[in-house]
């Protein structure tokens, strides 16, 4: 266990207590849970987000849009490109690993991430609804021909399809498209049964579809917990808010709950 959890060795009693009588989880994740294997946050000091574009003066968000995609794919994929190397070296974490293990354990455990990383499932996670799809993924944006991303660093940007010199897309959900429908399709099957315990981990909640499930346990008065060091949308509702780092705050819980 952490040097920090003694000083909430209660939240996390708290926690271990309705995993105990919990048959079924659903893990919320963000950018948080990725910063402790070492990836930038998306917004905030240091974030991938941040500033303009050198030559346009757009934002870099508003490079990261669908509209900005289908205009000037080359410029998109420069940031694309640099968020694909953000990841290069970069492993899953324990709190990653602690999800996978949960899987195991209990009889039904889901993750709803909205990291493009792909790391829940490098960890084993198997029941993974990628909201926002995975960096590692590549399409064709004229035919069917899929690929896998490879090394971002050596990557001919725009990279073209093999096919049909088509410019290929990462299958993610760039800024302004829709989610993608059997993403969609799972989170609605899996909330629609319910989950004995729903946890937020390292996200603010911004998008009513990641608030959502935990706004639901508080109205059908199902426990909640949040792993966040900051207070973010979703906190005044959750059972327990544990306001460590995502891994540190996991990790622990896990322990104490093996050793109980």
């Amino acid at each position: 266990m952490s040097s920090h959890s003694p000083d909430h060795a209660p939240q996390i009693a708290q926690v271990v207590a309705l995993l105990r009588g919990a048959k079924s989880l659903l893990f919320i994740t963000g950018a948080g849970l990725s910063a402790d294997s070492g990836l930038p946050t998306y917004r905030g000091i240091g974030g991938l987000y941040n500033g303009a574009d050198a030559d346009t003066g757009l934002p870099i968000e508003e490079l990261l849009s669908g509209r900005q995609f289908r205009a000037d794919p080359a410029r998109t994929w420069k940031y694309l490109a640099e968020i694909g190397k953000a990841g290069i070296g970069k492993t899953p974490n324990r709190g990653h690993q602690v999800m996978a293990e949960m899987e195991k354990h209990f009889p039904r455990v889901w993750v709803l991430t909205q990291n493009v990383d792909g790391f829940h499932r490098m960890a084993g996670s198997k029941n993974v609804i990628d909201i926002h799809g995975d960096l590692h993924n590549l399409r064709c944006t004229r035919c069917d021909h899929h690929a896998l991303a490879g090394d971002y660093t050596l990557m001919e940007l725009p990279p073209k399809c093999v096919k049909c010199s088509a410019v290929l897309r990462p299958d993610v959900v760039l800024f302004g498209e829709q989610l993608p429908a059997t993403a969609v399709a799972a989170l609605r099957r899996e909330t629609q049964t319910g989950f004995d315990v729903v946890f937020s981990v390292g996200t603010t909640s911004v998008f009513p579809y990641i608030a959502g499930p935990v706004l639901d346990a508080h109205h059908f008065k199902k426990p909640s917990v949040e792993i966040n060091p900051g207070d973010t949308d979703v906190s005044e509702f959750v059972t327990v808010k544990l306001p460590l780092r995502a891994a540190e705050a996991l990790d622990a819980i896990w322990m104490a709950y093996q050793s109980g």
